[in-house]
């Protein structure tokens, strides 16, 4: 990340440290893909442990994504990777190898990141995505990370993810899916 989104990034990270409020587990719900109508619109995802809901197989360029965290205890993320055009495995694949979606992890498209029960910030890109492939959407938290630890780590971060206490990322977890921007 350049040094301008590394600030981007603690300030909405910190902003949203300031509004994290901890609640009670909730029960998760199997998560869902459904495909989105023609044309760039506002596509609210919603976060569980461990996985997406409501996360469209396909959108237009220019569409907006939100995140609503559903999950009492986990803090997740939506972080959306653009493939390249001559990557043809699925992301499935690509979450089992583990060189193989790490290979594009410096090409972040955006980064939502949402608080048990809340709303999500844009820490880095704007939920926006704007240009035409196939994306990897995953939450890279580590299983079990302290919200509050997380946002802190995050905010004084200075490029890539925060370094906490906690298990696996939620990806591997089965917090993963694809979506193919076009037309």
């Amino acid at each position: 990340m350049t040094p301008n989104i590394n600030r981007k990034f603690a300030l909405g990270v910190a902003a949203l440290a300031a509004t994290v409020a901890l609640a009670a587990c909730s029960a998760a719900e199997e998560p869902t893909t459904t495909t989105a109508a023609p044309g760039p619109q506002t596509v609210e995802v919603t976060a569980l442990d461990y996985g997406f809901s409501g996360l469209p197989e396909r959108v237009a360029p220019g569409t907006v994504f939100t995140l609503l965290n559903d999950s009492g205890v986990e803090i997740h993320e939506l972080v959306a990777i653009p493939l390249p055009a001559d990557e043809t495995r699925p992301v499935a694949e690509l979450i089992a190898d583990p060189e193989g979606l790490a290979a594009y992890f410096g090409s972040v498209e955006t980064v939502l990141i949402a608080p048990p029960n809340e709303g999500s910030v844009a820490v880095e890109g704007t939920g926006a995505l704007n240009t035409p492939g196939r994306y990897a959407i995953i939450c890279a938290i580590p299983t079990g990370a302290d919200p509050a630890e997380y946002l802190a780590a995050a905010a004084a971060a200075e490029g890539g993810p925060p370094q906490v206490a906690g298990g696996p990322p939620h990806f591997v977890k089965g917090m993963w899916g694809e979506v193919v921007v076009a037309e």
